[in-house]
């Protein structure tokens, strides 16, 4: 979303023009120190929450996924503040991204956070 305030969603909720919004490749390992960067602000960490916990029963428009905009009224925030959060967690590997029309709809990669856990326990 970058900043930008959609105004409605075009085409439907979960619509097949999808493209995925990205700041690393899918196969590229993320830096540890931006990992542990994004988990230092407890609003992101809240944010990650939200989107772990994020099902098709609980409002999200499909399955393990979350709208930008669920996001926002969650947590009172601003779209733009939304989007710089989940930009840190995107950099970090911790979650991925697709637009859809105007909306991001943010899905967690549950892989990274198996790597971040088992990078701590052999601390």
């Amino acid at each position: 979303m970058r900043g930008k305030t959609p105004a409605r969603a075009a085409g439907g909720a979960c619509g097949p023009a999808a493209a995925a919004v990205g700041e690393r490749a899918v196969d590229e390992e993320p830096e540890p120190d931006a990992v542990f960067k994004a988990l230092a602000s407890a609003q992101r960490r809240e944010l990650l929450r939200i989107v772990a916990a994020s099902t098709s029963q609980d409002g999200a428009c499909c399955e393990a996924e979350v709208c930008a905009c669920k996001l926002a009224d969650a947590l009172d925030l601003a779209p733009s503040t939304i989007s710089h959060h989940m930009g840190a967690l995107m950099k970090a590997g911790l979650v991925t991204a697709t637009k859809r029309g105007l909306w991001v709809y943010y899905r967690l990669e549950r892989d990274a956070l198996a790597r971040v856990a088992g990078a701590l326990s052999g601390l």
